[in-house]
Parts: C-alpha cells; sequence; structure tokens
C-alpha cells in the first residue's frame, strides 16, 4: 500500500547569514575590500612607471586617459584629467580626435563616456572587474519589476524616474524611457526640482542616501515621505498605500564606503581634534549629513578644502585615496585633513585599475591591439542618451 503524506510548511527562520548569502539582506561590517587597514604596497616592477610614460609617449594625441577622483595615486599621474564620473564623461565628449578614451575608473563610468564619445572613439577599462557595488545594487530586471509594482498600485503615471549617475547604461536607459532624468551629487536637487514639475512623485535609483539626503536636507520634506523599495521582498516590501503616500520612492541601494560612517565616527573625531569641521559625500547616511557641518560632492570637497584658511581642521567623509591626496597637497598650508572614520578604507572596486593593468592597457593600444573595450549597444545608448540629455537641460 502506497502510503501519501502531505508536506506541511515549516516554520523555519532563515539565519542572517543565510539571508546574507542569498543577498536579501547586508552586513555593512562585513563587506569584501572594506577593511584594510594600512598603505597600500609598491608595484612590484621597478619598471612600470617608465613603461607607461613610453606607452602613453607613443600614443600621443591618440589616447586620452581620464583619472576618477578615487583612484590611485599611482594612476593619476598618468591622468590627462581627473574629476568626478560625468564631468570625466564629458571631457571624453570634448576630445573628439582621440581614438582611444583609457577610463581609469568603474565599468559605469566608462559606459557613460561610450554614450557620449562619437562612434569613432573606443573607451577602455584598464580592468574589467572594476564595477561598482552601488552600481549592482539595481539591475534592469529589479527596475523593471519595480515599475509592475507601481503600475499595479495605479501610480506609475505619478511616477518620474531619477537616476543617480552611479548606475548602469540599462537603468540610464530605463529613465530616459520612462520620461526620467540623470543626476549627479552636486545637481540632484535641481534634478528632482525639474522631476516633480513632471509627475507626483519620484522613483530615486540606486543610491538610497543621496536621494533622501536631497529630499530632506535641501527641498525641505519629512523622512515620512520617503519610502525604500527593496527588491529583494515582494512588491518591494511595501504595500500600495504606502506606495500612494509617499513622494520619494527609494531604491535599497547604498554605496560602501559612504554607507559605512557614522554618527559615531563624527562624534568621535570632534571629541579627539577640538574645532574639527565635518565635510561629508551626501552618500552618506541622513544622520551623519545632519550631523556634519558641510555636505557635497567631491568637486565640492576640494573647492572647499582649496578655499579654506590655513591651520583650519577637517575630517573628511569620502574615499580614502582622494582624502590621503588632498591632506598631502595641503599640509604645506597646515591645514589638518583626517579621514573621518578609522576603519572604513579605499573603494575595492575603484582600487582595481593599478598601475600593471593601466599599464597593459597603453601597451596593448601602443602594440594596435584594443583590450576591454567598452560598449554599449545602439538601442540602450539611445534613451541612456536621452536621459544625459535631459539633465544637461536642466536649468
Amino acid at each position: 500500500m502506497r502510503v501519501v503524506t502531505t508536506a506541511q510548511p515549516l516554520d523555519v527562520q532563515p539565519t542572517p547569514l543565510a539571508l546574507l548569502l542569498l543577498g536579501r539582506e547586508a552586513d555593512p561590517k562585513s563587506e569584501r575590500g572594506v577593511e584594510c587597514p594600512g598603505d597600500l604596497p609598491a608595484p612590484s616592477d621597478p619598471d612600470l612607471v617608465e613603461r607607461a610614460r613610453a606607452a602613453k609617449a607613443k600614443l600621443g594625441d591618440k589616447v586620452f586617459v581620464l583619472g576618477h577622483h578615487y583612484q590611485r595615486d599611482e594612476v593619476i599621474e598618468f591622468a590627462d584629467v581627473t574629476g568626478d564620473s560625468f564631468k570625466l564623461a564629458r571631457d571624453a565628449a570634448a576630445r573628439p580626435d582621440a581614438e582611444y578614451i583609457v577610463f581609469c575608473g568603474v565599468h559605469f563610468m566608462a559606459e557613460s563616456a561610450d554614450i557620449l564619445t562619437g562612434d569613432d572613439q573606443q573607451v577602455i577599462l584598464p580592468d574589467l572587474a572594476a564595477g561598482c557595488s552601488m552600481a549592482d545594487m539595481a539591475t534592469a530586471e529589479q527596475v523593471a519589476e519595480c515599475w509592475d509594482v507601481l503600475t499595479e498600485a495605479g501610480i506609475a503615471e505619478q511616477v518620474v524616474p531619477v537616476s543617480y549617475m552611479n548606475s548602469s547604461a540599462d537603468i540610464k536607459a530605463f529613465t530616459g524611457k520612462h520620461g526620467g532624468t540623470i543626476c549627479t551629487s552636486s545637481n540632484a536637487k535641481r534634478a528632482l526640482d525639474w522631476a516633480f514639475e513632471q509627475g507626483e512623485k519620484v522613483l530615486f535609483l540606486p543610491d538610497q542616501h543621496l536621494g533622501r539626503n536631497t529630499a530632506v536636507r535641501d527641498m525641505g520634506m519629512s523622512l515620512d515621505d520617503c519610502v525604500v523599495y527593496n527588491p529583494h521582498k515582494p512588491n518591494g516590501g511595501l504595500t500600495a498605500e504606502e506606495l500612494r503616500a509617499a513622494k520619494m520612492i527609494l531604491w535599497r541601494g547604498h554605496c560602501s564606503v559612504h554607507g559605512r560612517f557614522s554618527l559615531d565616527s563624527v562624534n568621535d573625531v570632534r571629541a579627539r581634534i577640538p574645532d574639527v569641521n565635518v565635510l561629508v559625500h551626501p552618500e552618506c547616511k541622513n544622520e551623519v549629513v545632519a550631523a556634519a557641518d558641510y555636505v557635497g560632492s567631491t568637486e565640492y570637497i576640494i573647492k572647499a578644502l582649496e578655499a579654506a584658511p590655513r591651520g583650519s581642521k577637517w575630517a573628511i567623509g569620502t574615499e580614502l585615496n582622494l582624502v590621503r591626496r588632498l591632506a598631502n597637497r595641503f599640509a604645506a598650508e597646515d591645514k589638518e585633513i583626517v579621514f573621518l572614520d578609522k576603519t572604513v578604507c579605499f573603494c575595492s572596486t575603484m582600487n582595481r585599475i593599478d598601475l600593471p593593468h593601466l599599464v597593459w592597457a597603453l601597451e596593448s593600444l601602443a602594440a594596435g591591439k584594443v583590450v576591454n573595450r567598452i560598449e554599449v549597444d545602439k538601442e540602450t545608448e539611445s534613451f541612456a542618451k536621452l536621459a544625459l540629455e535631459r539633465m544637461l537641460a536642466l536649468p
């Protein structure tokens, strides 16, 4: 005789570790690449610097090297221009005669450069593993599913997507296709002002902190006006009523470096350094931004320190390569510049672009071999460019 049993659902709660491995939760205290105290080792090959110079000289005007502020000093030395992601993409577009654009940054930045440069130009990323954890937190499939949720809640027609520059080409294309715009950390308020002229609500991708800080700090909204859409939960973990009541629908994404700064970091540095000025990037958590003296993009941070009086003291909440470079630059002016936190370190993906990878890319190009080309397909490029052009047209 065959006995048939009916399986009963087990009341088993997944452990935090299991959820972490499934990608449904995060443990910001154990993210790879964040804990790395001490200086990076020097390149093992003493000839790398000369090889980089020789390859770049051989290429001449055919190559244009872009270096993001968070890159290592050994890489920045060979950059023709430095800046944040959007400034560098525009710099690339302003050099139509350069056959090769070597982008020392991360993948989404190289994609943006490819979108904004000519078809006859080729964008090179020295290490294809140089991604961005924040950009990877929003995939095209997840965002399409989110839009379906908003549609089912009856609010999609009221929602305007605004995507941070730190997003993939696919997400920029989604934004362009659905009537939205791109923003940077320096023009996020202008982008949101524009978006609220077009609709009643904003879907902000992929960095929840920049969206929340801009809405609350710069636009006078309340924290209750903001909800967080979690792509790993059914319906984003939100009810239709919560979505209808919200003004800002924030994607559950963050920067693994900036997200590590805490209110304790601010309180600790104020206790250690009397009269210190706390200056942080808007990708930091809301409580950190609220406790800081100044808040702004990487370009803002640089300009603020340039204008700072001699002998002033600063604790900076952004990526360590930039902070250390600024500390060295302004040491002669007796400006004390320290890192805001004791443990947060280099951006692990930015640091994948090292001198050996740059030399390999330059020497390959000098030998007539194109390596690691980043190429966005035409349909994606078309819609992504539309979103970028809306940003460029902001007042």
